[in-house]
């Protein structure tokens, strides 16, 4: 058994001797969003730093733990808080949680995070439906020797957001009177945010959205055939000819002003998954 497998095996083993809840669908939360996880019922909650092999969030704003239990009926385990690349993991530690979540048996991965917004159309608090992504970070959490047995060596990444999902969350958010808007998210290591230049070149590459997270875990989940949702939570407008000086505590205000109707459409996402 190659390393990986023994640590991914390790830590599931861990964590099923906590709960016998099986889950099904896996949800990454990100800054300012994790509130969702307190709503799940019958829940088990076990910080990172007793799983073995997990590293351990540094991040202002996030929990530091994965959240087992019940949402709608259905069984989900979330992570409250996720790791970054920028905090000096690599990008096989940042993504290993995702590796574990589906050793637990879980197919279907809600990624969620805050974001800063290029498309001039957007506006601070809106959510995007992630349709698409631009991997700007110079690394792949696929680098190094492949095993077959979690993915191909090549894997495809034209449904890396599942095209029928994206039609799920356009009809829930229809439902419940929120607007989406949706576009391609363009994923940078940080820690610093961008300069004008970078983002206006972004914006000419396509992005609609700029974060420092989700695209590796959207890899490794691809690669394990994992059915994908992405939103982000559009916290500050980086648009690069009319920029204006960020700060993270910024970051997690629009974030927390925004949650009462992010955690609504992602628990109805849930119900109808």
């Amino acid at each position: 058994m190659g390393q990986l497998l023994r640590q991914m095996e390790e830590a599931k083993t861990y964590i099923q001797s906590q709960t016998a809840i099986q889950p099904q669908i896996g949800l990454i939360l990100g800054s300012g969003l994790g509130e969702l996880a307190d709503e799940i019922q019958d829940a088990i909650r076990i910080p990172y730093e007793s799983i073995p092999h997990f590293p351990i969030s540094t991040v202002e704003g996030h929990a530091g733990q994965l959240v087992i239990g019940h949402l709608h009926n259905k069984t989900v385990i979330a992570m409250q808080g996720r790791f970054h690349y920028y905090e000096g993991y690599s990008m096989q530690e940042v993504t290993f949680p995702v590796r574990v979540m589906k050793a637990l048996g879980v197919d279907q991965l809600i990624v969620t995070n805050a974001c800063g917004g290029m498309n001039p159309d957007f506006n601070p608090g809106d959510l995007m439906l992630i349709e698409d992504h631009l991997n700007m970070t110079g690394a792949n959490p696929l680098i190094g020797s492949n095993d077959s047995t979690l993915g191909p060596r090549f894997p495809d990444m034209s449904r890396a957001y599942t095209p029928e999902l994206l039609e799920l969350v356009r009809d829930t958010a229809k439902s419940l009177g929120i607007t989406v808007q949706q576009g391609v998210y363009a994923g940078i290591t940080g820690p610093t945010y961008m300069t004008p230049a970078e983002l206006t070149m972004l914006r000419k590459l396509g992005g609609d959205a700029v974060g420092m997270s989700t695209v590796p875990e959207v890899i490794v989940a691809s690669h394990m055939a994992m059915k994908v949702i992405g939103i982000s939570c559009v916290t500050d407008m980086a648009i690069g000819e009319h920029l204006e000086p960020l700060s993270h505590e910024q970051v997690i205000e629009v974030a927390n002003r925004t949650k009462p109707m992010f955690i609504s459409l992602v628990r109805e996402i849930v119900a109808r998954l």
